[in-house]
């Protein structure tokens, strides 16, 4: 049976022309390799891994005299789009109840806070002040105070001497929260987004915590933080986490609104690439090539059997 199929594959062979079939493929060949060896460089290139994964590298090395003389963190000021809560309070707290949203006499004549425990968002925003877009709240009794880019302290001096002693006769204490104190993470993290702070303070290191840390293929000597000022004006720093003077950087400690994006490393970059139609038309005659030589090498070996 055997000497059958070879007589069948020896007459093949004759009739296709076998050594036109061999030229062919010994200079087709020449233009086949070049294109193999590019499309092996590229997948190997695609496997490189980053070489720099950890943090601040020797960060014990850093003086404790030098770590002392870093700038305490900043304090946040208002900017707008802020939600602030303001309470006013005094000894006579009926005599301030005009100046506090969200609280009321009940009908036992007791100052009493609005309940806010409602999952209606809108009704739990009631009491807070939206600072608008000329940096300005609009405050019970007085009307609009312009607050934009103002800290804390300086909001509850602007209060205080707004209500007392034109309206009251007691000094009253203004307590001011930041309710919406955010960064947003961007780039190759693992959970972009919004992060909100609840006690106001958030340094870079408790962002990236927070965002589940940076995906593998993170650029961590390029990270580009974006910052608004209080007065409206945007700067762009550059953070290198591998660098253990991230610490003694002004912006490590974040501020509100801040954007951190992490840049894929060149190892994501280049597994993102796609084949232009032009290579991938190559492959697909490569993979045709490599068949028609399987086929003809198996007709070969069958000739000789």
């Amino acid at each position: 049976m055997l000497h059958n199929i070879a007589n069948f594959y020896a007459e093949l062979i004759k009739i296709c022309n076998f050594a036109k079939i061999v030229n062919y493929i010994n200079k087709e060949m020449k233009h086949i390799f070049p294109l193999v060896a590019i499309v092996a460089v590229m997948i190997a290139t695609s496997c490189s891994a980053p070489k720099k994964v950890p943090y601040m590298v020797d960060a014990e090395t850093i003086p404790a005299e030098v770590l002392a003389q870093v700038n305490p963190i900043a304090e946040p000021v208002a900017m707008p789009g802020d939600l602030l809560n303001i309470q006013v309070s005094a000894t006579n707290m009926t005599a301030v109840l005009p100046f506090n949203k969200g609280m009321y006499i009940n009908h036992e004549g007791v100052v009493e806070k609005q309940n806010t425990t409602s999952s209606n968002s809108q009704n739990n925003s009631v009491e807070y002040y939206l600072v608008n877009t000329d940096g300005d709240i609009d405050f019970p009794v007085i009307g609009k105070l312009h607050v934009g880019g103002m800290t804390k302290a300086e909001i509850e001096t602007l209060v205080k001497s707004s209500i007392y002693p034109k309206y009251i006769k007691e000094d009253p204490a203004v307590d001011i929260r930041f309710m919406n104190f955010r960064v947003t993470m961007l780039g190759a993290v693992r959970s972009p987004g919004v992060i909100v702070s609840d006690n106001e303070r958030l340094n870079i290191l408790e962002a990236i915590a927070k965002a589940g840390d940076l995906d593998i293929k993170g650029q961590r000597e390029n990270i580009m933080l974006i910052r608004t000022n209080g007065d409206g004006t945007r700067e762009i720093a550059r953070l290198n986490l591998h660098d253990k003077n991230i610490l003694l950087s002004p912006y490590y400690n974040l501020q509100q609104n801040d954007i951190i994006y992490v840049q894929p490393n060149k190892s994501a970059a280049n597994s993102a690439w796609q084949l232009s139609p032009a290579v991938g038309t190559s492959l697909t005659v490569i993979g045709g090539l490599s068949s028609i030589i399987g086929l003809v090498l198996s007709i070969i070996t069958l000739s000789r059997i």
